[in-house]
This record gives C-alpha cells, structure tokens and sequence, in this order.
C-alpha cells in the first residue's frame, strides 16, 4: 500500500467588486481590446477597502472546509501561498487559523509568487507522506490591487483579488496511478531571473514598493518552462500529455495558458481556463480555477489533473493529481 495526499474538498472567494476593463480606461491609456487581445482578461475582483488577504483566505477556506465536510478542528496544518499577507507578521496562515477558530495543529506561509500555491501543495503532500499531518488545508491567496502602479498600463490592467483552498487528506493506495490523490511534483527555480518579474520594495529597502514585470521576457519563459514541469511530473509516473483529463494553469494569460496546452499537446477543450473573470490573482489563481472547474462539473472523481505555475523568482513547478 502506498499513502497519497487526497482532495476531499475545494472552495473560494472572490471580493464583491468588479473591475471591467472599461473601467481602466478612463485613468490610463488603454482600452478594452487592447486588454482583451494581450491577455484574454475581461473583468477582475478588488478586495474593499479594509479587506486584507487572509478575509479572503478565510472565506475560501470556510467553503472548502463545508465542500469536505469537515470543521477546522480536522485539520492539523494549513499552509498558506501568499506573495501579499496582511502583515510582515504573523503569517497569513496563524491568522487565518485564528478566524476559523482552530485550536490546534500548526500554521505557516509560503512565498513563491505566482507558483505559489504548487508550492505549498508540494510542502503539503511531504507533511502528509512524512506522517507530520493527516489533514492540511492549502489555501492560496492575494490582494494584488495593494501593489500596483496604476500609472503602468503594462501591469495593473492584469491582477486581481481572491483566494481559493484544497484540503488534503492521507489515504492508502495501491501503488498506481490510478490511485486518487497526488501522483508526481516537480519544482524549480532560477533567482537569475529576478529582474524580470518583481516587485520593487520590502522590509529591508523601507518601502512597499510595486510590482514590476518585463512582460515579454517573462512570457518567453512562460510556455517553455511550464510545459517543461509538466513533462517532468507526469513522466515521473509514466504518463504524457495524453493521459491528462484537465490542465488546470497558473491563471496569468490566455496566450500562456494556449501555448503551454498547444506544447503539452493537449486540446484546450482540457484546459479549465478563468483568466477572462479573475484576472492574474497570483498563488490564488490555481485553486481559484480547481473549484470553479469543479463548480461547473469539468472537474470529475477519477480525473487526472495537471497543474502548473510560474511567477516571480523565477520559480516555476507543476503537480499531477488524480481528483
């Protein structure tokens, strides 16, 4: 018997406001098609006034915890992607424990930017595989609207808000890839690449700072190195692209999001795409899409999902998970 982390539940928030691109248009130099065209973005949701990240963490973590059925004290960690907590410290994580009133186990963030949430799927699955937690909660979530330079129409046209969670449970397999749970992870990263993708403050320089991004740097090594982790994990357990019921990408760019699919050989009617509702929320934007794929009825029991991130770092990484 072989143990494997387990999705037994998936849910997310999205704030109450809606940013259409027409909105950009009357502060900046762009318009709706241009937007459209460049990144497939239509609208996205910015937290309110007062709302910091881990509200939002909350409040997906609530509608994953009632998705599985289980109340907070179940679990036994949560681990947090986010590049945006709502302060230096403590942790998104702690907090948002503490909102959901949980009273044991152990909390903790993690930052890889936009491959967050792969990330801390990944820490997740080790904390389950090593016998550290039985049940984790993975949660990823952001408030990029707080870092924007709304006078760069190259960035702040492209990021939103929200939060999505996944809850993990250890189950015993059988050894094969037809076990439920996670299959194969694969993660990497190349600080080289810094420049191209950052956000210009922190702690230690005395200011917030806002991010800033060479976009067509950054998309050059988007496709490749996003189907690149792809391959790696699913021929870590010998499988291809064929095999993959649903990509469920980084929500960055619809271009990406076409030539990553196109890459992997994999039809985009496969792909479970929401970048035109919500923008690029960063670590939120893979379980964001994971609960509205299943939302819809894409997402099915038994389905083989490939997810993939990249974001600043670079860092870059995909899981293969059989829902």
């Amino acid at each position: 018997m072989t143990l494997r982390a387990v999705v037994k539940g998936v849910g997310h928030y999205l704030p109450e406001r809606v940013v259409p691109n027409s909105e950009f248009e009357e502060t900046i130099d762009t318009s709706d098609e241009w937007i459209r065209s460049r990144s497939g973005i239509e609208r996205r949701h910015f937290a309110a006034e007062g709302q910091t990240t881990s509200d939002l963490g909350i409040r997906a973590a609530k509608a994953a915890l009632a998705d599985a059925g289980l109340e907070p004290d179940d679990l036994d960690a949560i681990v947090v992607a986010t590049s945006t907590a709502d302060f230096t410290f403590p942790s998104a994580a702690t907090m948002i424990q503490s909102g959901l009133g949980m009273t044991r186990g152990f909390a903790f963030d993690v930052q890889a930017v936009c491959a967050g949430f792969v990330f801390a799927l990944t820490n997740a699955n080790g904390l389950i595989l090593s016998g550290q937690a039985k049940r984790v909660l993975v949660i990823g979530a952001e408030t990029f609207s707080r870092i924007m330079d709304w006078e760069d129409r190259g960035t702040c046209v492209l990021f939103g808000d929200g939060a999505g969670a996944l809850i993990l449970e250890g189950e015993e397999g059988n050894g094969t890839t037809d076990d439920r749970g996670i299959l194969a992870t694969d993660l990497n990263s190349d600080g080289t690449y810094r420049d191209i993708l950052y956000v210009d403050g922190g702690v230690s320089t005395g200011t917030t700072g806002h991010l800033r991004m060479q976009g067509k740097e950054v998309f050059r090594h988007a496709i490749e190195k996003l189907a690149q982790t792809a391959h790696t994990s699913l021929e870590k357990i010998g499988l291809s692209g064929d095999d993959v019921d649903w990509i469920v990408p980084h929500q960055a760019n619809l271009r990406i999001i076409k030539g990553t699919a196109q890459k992997m050989g994999v039809p985009m009617d496969r792909v479970v795409v929401t970048v035109q509702d919500h923008g690029n929320t960063s670590a939120a934007s893979i379980p964001l899409a994971l609960s509205v794929g299943k939302e819809r009825g894409q997402i099915k029991q038994g389905d083989l999902v490939v997810t993939e991130a990249i974001g600043g770092g670079l860092a870059w990484g995909s899981v293969v998970i059989r829902w």
